[in-house]
């Protein structure tokens, strides 16, 4: 009787390997088509492979606790020989009929007999894979790899560069080891502690979906009122306290997904970005609703100084709902700042740049100095709408800075 081979499927679409914990039947045991025979565990979840077609366990080829990729053979089944023809193991393609098949297809997959014979057909070379290889780089990691990286203290995301060897592109060992051995070619610093801290916070903030949405608006009341002003508040503090009201009128925007729930803020407490040193850091200003912008600029200007000092207290480091960021400080008008991980919302500002307005009162255009806002947020809690409408209210405060 023709032999079949159990294959270990493709058990999800960024799955290249599975690691068997459990035979559920015997050799020599009767299965039907599609019985859960093996039981394996991926990096994700556990499933199992079931028999391709009713028929006698003849042998298994694995151990339990071992990792097989996808594709692999894990086994054989004694099948009927219609079996064999329906999944089309009954006739392997002979290797030079093989080579002289291919050899009638041009580089342009067209044909290249135009009689009037009958059109040759093309066989893959390996028959009973489920899903084609390809590299895609880290996108699963055996045990073993993950206790080496533990080891070294690297991620998953220090190996996006790197595309593995592996059935389905998965990353071996022997990848892993020439890749860390090729490192010492190059000319290597030692990260701070902070540069490592906003990697970190960064690589988590990148597990989820994020968009951004962006509005130009009219700094010119800003910068009137700012030059009216004895303490000559900074833009920030502007687009803090504009953010800190719109928030209030609704927090929603600002709330975190937690399961099938959305966890409103019990106060708004926002940060603002402070380049210090080879980092960032996020002072916060507590409850910034319920103090007007006259009131916050000391606060603010203080922990800036704190922060260039890194010595910031407790109670201004942590726990904040959103934060705002000056990108327009380093020249730049357009930006997609990234929320932290705790956050679902960051405010930017770009440069302001002198461009045309039109004036309706004068019916002409006249020079006004704009920048682009930008509200980046977690598009599992916001969609565009949300956020484009949220955007629109801070832009309405930001057009009123005497109410701030």
């Amino acid at each position: 009787m023709p032999s079949i081979p159990i294959i270990m499927p493709q058990l999800g679409e960024s799955i290249a390997e599975a690691t068997v914990i459990n035979l559920l039947v015997a050799v020599g045991d009767q299965v039907q088509a599609d019985q859960d025979i093996v039981e394996v565990e991926t990096n994700k979840a556990t499933m199992n492979v079931t028999a391709p077609c009713p028929g006698r366990v003849e042998k298994f080829l694995i151990k339990v606790n071992e990792s097989y990729p996808v594709g692999a053979v894990l086994g054989y089944l004694e099948a009927s020989k219609e079996d064999s023809a329906r999944l089309g193991l009954d006739s392997p393609v002979p290797e030079k009929d093989q080579d002289h098949e291919d050899s009638i297809f041009h580089a342009d997959g067209t044909g290249g007999d135009s009689g009037d014979g009958p059109q040759k057909r093309v066989h893959p070379t390996v028959r009973g894979l489920p899903v084609p290889a390809n590299a895609t780089g880290a996108s699963f990691m055996s045990p073993r790899l993950k206790a080496r990286m533990l080891e070294l203290g690297l991620h998953s995301a220090d190996l996006a560069s790197l595309a593995g060897s592996g059935a389905g592109g998965r990353v071996t060992i022997q990848d892993f080891e020439k890749f860390i051995a090729s490192l010492e070619q190059h000319e290597m610093s030692q990260a701070s502690t902070m540069r490592v801290a906003v990697a970190d916070a960064m690589r988590r903030s990148w597990t989820r979906p994020l968009a951004t949405v962006a509005l130009p608006v009219c700094f010119d009341p800003l910068l009137k009122h700012r030059k009216s002003s004895d303490l000559k508040p900074g833009p920030a503090i502007y687009a803090l306290r504009a953010l800190a009201l719109a928030l209030a009128e609704n927090s929603a925007p600002a709330g975190r997904l937690i399961g099938n729930k959305i966890v409103h803020p019990s106060s708004i407490d926002l940060g603002f970005a402070v380049e210090a040193m080879d980092g960032v850091l996020v002072p916060v200003i507590r409850n910034a609703d319920k103090r007007p912008l006259k009131e916050l600029v000391p606060r603010y200007n203080e922990l800036i100084e704190l922060a260039h000092q890194r010595k910031l207290p407790s109670d201004a480091t942590g726990g904040s709902i959103a934060t705002v960021t000056n990108f327009g400080t380093f020249g730049l008008t357009w930006a997609t700042p990234i929320p932290l991980p705790e956050q679902t919302l960051v405010l930017g500002m770009g440069s302001a740049r002198r461009v045309p307005g039109w004036d309706e009162n004068k019916g002409q255009f006249v020079p006004v100095m704009e920048a682009n806002v930008t509200l980046s947020f977690d598009h599992r809690v916001l969609d565009g709408g949300a956020a484009g409408r949220l955007l629109a209210r801070i832009a309405q405060w930001l057009a009123t800075p005497e109410k701030l």
